[in-house]
């Protein structure tokens, strides 16, 4: 028997609040607790081994607070990390509690947006390299064409509150630009980097009219209302405040100060260390 618990949303820095205003939106009597592992972003060059490391020590502190169900609301730890924590270590930690990801709810609909059967991924290059979202995509839509581009400084330009500047046109069109060298019918753009909607207008102005931009936070909030509705212990196990309580691995000042940006609304965090 589970005792009651929030959920856990994970990423490695402030990019899983776009997902996590979502599920406040869609899910809003559920109690949340949020942690980003600022202090160790951004995952998304480094190792594998590295970011499966983190990752595990991160779902342990959720699940040490009390979560019974913990979203990776982040693309780098879900293509890197996911699968191994799911098969080698949660048969060890519990057999009822659970961790989830945010490719394959993506993957499981992408087909549905496009009429080409070309779809371009852009995303970091940790989540590029690992060919998770063409793997899982191919799974469900084999017909499907999936063209990725990393774009390695978006992150930087989001999280330095430059992705609304002059100059951060410049690499998000030279990374489009690389994208549609591959293949110039693609017709539908998934942002596969949870930073990335806060670069969509820009995004919109480098690409052809009839491109649909694909973000993430609806699909993973849709997924997880049907998750538990198909998981009714865990769902009963779930409490419901209202409440969301915010952790930063970094100080937390500076946390709140960006977490304002994803969330549109002034928060108050707490800095914590990991415990062994």
């Amino acid at each position: 028997m589970l005792n009651p618990g929030s959920i856990g949303v994970f990423d490695s820095g402030y990019g899983g609040l776009t997902i996590l205003k979502e599920l406040q939106r869609q899910l809003p009597d559920y109690d949340y607790i949020y942690l980003g592992d600022n202090a160790r972003a951004p995952y998304g060059t480094r190792s594998f081994n590295t970011v499966y490391k983190f990752t595990l020590e991160s779902v342990n502190e959720l699940f040490k607070r009390g979560c019974n169900l913990v979203i990776l609301a982040c693309n780098t730890a879900s293509a890197k990390a996911l699968r191994s924590i799911q098969q080698n270590d949660l048969p060890l930690i519990s057999n009822e509690k659970r961790v989830l990801g945010i490719i394959r709810p993506t993957a499981e609909i992408i087909g549905s947006f496009t009429t080409t059967k070309n779809i371009g991924v852009l995303g970091t290059y940790g989540t590029v390299k690992s060919e998770s979202y063409t793997i899982e995509i191919n799974k469900f839509f084999p017909d499907l064409h999936v063209y990725q581009q990393a774009c390695p400084l978006w992150v930087p330009l989001v999280e330095n509150f430059e992705h609304l500047s002059e100059g951060a046109d410049y690499f998000v069109k030279k990374y489009i630009d690389e994208l549609f060298k591959k293949n110039n019918s693609i017709d539908c753009l998934l942002l596969a980097c949870t930073h990335y909607p806060l670069l969509i207008e820009k995004i919109k102005k480098h690409i052809p009219e009839d491109v649909k931009i694909i973000t993430q936070d609806t699909i993973v909030a849709e997924s997880l209302k049907d998750y538990l509705n198909r998981h009714d212990a865990l769902n009963k196990a779930c409490t419901r405040n209202g409440n969301t309580i915010y952790l930063t691995t970094e100080n937390n000042e500076l946390f709140n100060k960006q977490a304002s940006l994803f969330l549109g609304m002034e928060i108050i965090s707490q800095e914590i260390q990991f415990t062994k």
